[in-house]
C-alpha cells in the first residue's frame, strides 16, 4: 500500500469520528428544535443509542469502498452525499422526520455537481423535477404514505442520480420498504395507519449505488 492510501485512511477516520459525533450532536439538536414533529419524542435517547457507532462505522466502510472506485473531486462528493444521506437515514429510522436542514445541502451539493458536469445538467434537472411531481402526485393518491421528506429526497437525489438511476433507486426504494412494511404489519409490530419511514430505503440504495458504480 502507498503513503497515500494511509494519509486517506487516516484522513476517513478522521472524518467518520465528525460525523459519528458531530452528526449525532447536529441531530440532537435538530430533534430539541423541533420537537413537535416528532413520531416518537419521548424516546429520543432510546432510539438513537446506537446512532454515533453506526454512523461512523458506514461512513468509514464507504470511505474505504470509495476510495478504489475513484479519486479527486468525484470521492469528495461521493462522501458528502453518503454523509449527508446517513444522517438522514438515521432521522428517517429514529424519528421518522426528515430535515429540511439536511436536504438543502443535499440538494445544493447535486446542483454544484450539475454544474461542475455539465453534461450532466439536463438529465439530472429532469430527474429531479419529474422524480418530484411524480412522488408529489403518488403521496397524494396514497393519503400521506409518502410524505413530504420522501418527495423532497427524490428530488434532490435526482440532482445527483439522472433520470435512469433515480428511477432504480425509487423502485427498489419502494420494494424494499413495501416488504419491510409489510413484515411489520404480520408480526403485528405496526398497524395499517401507523407512521412509516420509506426515506431510508431511498437514501441506503443510493448509497449502495454508489459504493458499486460511484457517481
Amino acid at each position: 500500500m502507498s503513503i497515500s492510501f494511509y494519509f486517506y485512511l487516516f484522513l476517513i477516520a478522521v472524518l467518520s469520528v465528525v460525523v459519528s459525533l458531530g452528526g449525532s450532536r447536529w441531530i440532537e439538536r435538530l430533534y430539541r428544535k423541533n420537537k413537535d414533529i416528532l413520531t416518537f419524542p419521548d424516546d429520543v435517547v432510546s432510539r438513537g443509542r446506537w446512532r454515533p457507532y453506526l454512523l461512523g462505522i458506514a461512513f468509514l466502510a464507504c470511505g474505504v469502498r470509495f476510495f478504489f472506485l475513484t479519486s479527486g473531486l468525484p470521492l469528495v462528493f461521493m462522501l458528502y452525499a453518503a454523509a449527508l444521506l446517513l444522517l438522514m437515514t438515521a432521522t428517517d429510522f429514529e424519528q421518522y422526520c426528515l430535515f429540511d436542514e439536511m436536504m438543502i445541502p443535499l440538494a445544493l451539493g447535486g446542483m454544484v455537481l450539475c454544474a461542475w458536469y455539465r453534461p450532466f445538467f439536463w438529465d439530472h434537472a429532469l430527474a429531479a423535477a419529474a422524480g418530484g411531481v411524480i412522488f408529489l402526485v403518488i403521496g397524494l393518491i396514497s393519503r400521506g404514505a409518502l410524505g413530504g421528506g420522501d418527495i423532497k429526497l427524490i428530488a434532490s437525489l435526482g440532482l445527483w442520480l439522472g433520470t435512469d438511476a433515480l428511477f432504480v433507486v425509487s423502485m427498489i426504494g419502494i420494494i424494499l420498504g413495501g416488504l419491510v412494511a409489510l413484515l411489520l404489519l404480520l408480526t403485528g409490530k405496526k398497524k395499517r395507519k401507523s407512521a412509516f419511514a420509506y426515506g431510508p430505503y431511498f437514501a441506503l440504495t443510493t448509497i449502495a449505488l454508489f459504493l458499486i458504480r460511484g457517481i
